[in-house]
């Protein structure tokens, strides 16, 4: 699987580099290992998609899917607070379809933000109690 984490137990954050070609299924594997552990609820999480070379979807729909599938694993957490470095036009536009679609989904817990820098996303990430605002 293209995707490598980290765990900080103490910063209460997750932190994901993606790299190669990801597919749905990576994204899906990657959802399942990390978020069906219930000692990850309400913990705020970072996806660097600065290394990703392609983004291989059967069809936009699967944003959508991904979106549905998160929100409904958030169950009982705490609000928490999600941050997607995208670069690139590609990245970048998923990652909006993935926050629009998550933030409709009334099950979401997550406040997700899409960047094109790193800075930007750990700003968000270091945020209290402020709206999401997005890269451009």
């Amino acid at each position: 699987m293209p995707i490598d984490f980290v765990i900080d137990h103490e910063q209460r954050l997750i932190m994901t580099k993606a790299h190669g070609t990801m597919t749905h299924e990576d994204i899906m594997g990657y959802q399942q290992a990390i978020w069906s552990r219930p000692e990850l609820n309400g913990y705020n999480e970072l996806v660097d998609m600065s290394q990703v070379e392609r983004i291989a979807l059967q069809s936009i729909e699967r944003v959508r899917e991904l979106a549905a599938r998160s929100a409904g694993m958030d169950g009982d957490s705490p609000p928490s607070r999600f941050a997607i470095v995208a670069p690139t036009e590609e990245a970048f536009g998923l990652g909006r379809m993935y926050q629009t679609y998550r933030s409709l989904d009334e099950r979401s817990t997550k406040q997700v933000g899409v960047f094109r820098t790193m800075e930007e996303a750990m700003a968000f990430l270091a945020e209290k109690g402020q709206s999401a605002t997005e890269g451009s």
